[in-house]
């Protein structure tokens, strides 16, 4: 088997997002933060605003795929877990905050750009 499992094809495309959002001048508060309710890839800061960023990976779909695989529950467990973040990272607690999605495509097409949705969705 020569295909790299998906856990560490995910977590390079993360890198590969993280890389990507630091060169547009975000900067990055912390990663892969778990909690009860669910789990934020990327945290970070774009000037005020607190993003979380949600990376999403796909090897064969367009990159509607990677952003149509975000429904209303998975919506709902980023918003909770984004709360719960607030919550216990009180000193963002006041900043604006949004939600991201940058959707990368599989190995074979990295020549291809990132796509990067800022405010995917409302929280």
């Amino acid at each position: 088997m020569h295909h790299a499992s998906p856990a560490s094809a995910g977590l390079a495309a993360e890198c590969q997002a993280l890389a990507f959002l630091q060169g547009h001048g975000l900067q990055l508060l912390t990663r892969n933060w778990r909690c009860k309710g669910g789990e934020l890839d990327l945290v970070m800061l774009d000037a005020d605003t607190v993003v979380f960023v949600e990376v999403r990976y796909r090897l064969h779909a367009g990159f509607g795929g990677a952003l149509e695989s975000i429904d209303g529950r998975k919506q709902k467990r980023l918003a909770l877990a984004a709360t719960e973040f607030l919550q216990k990272e009180s000193r963002w607690a006041h900043r604006p905050c949004r939600f991201d999605v940058v959707a990368l495509q599989g190995s074979h097409h990295a020549g291809r750009p990132l796509q990067w949705l800022k405010n995917a969705f409302e929280c």
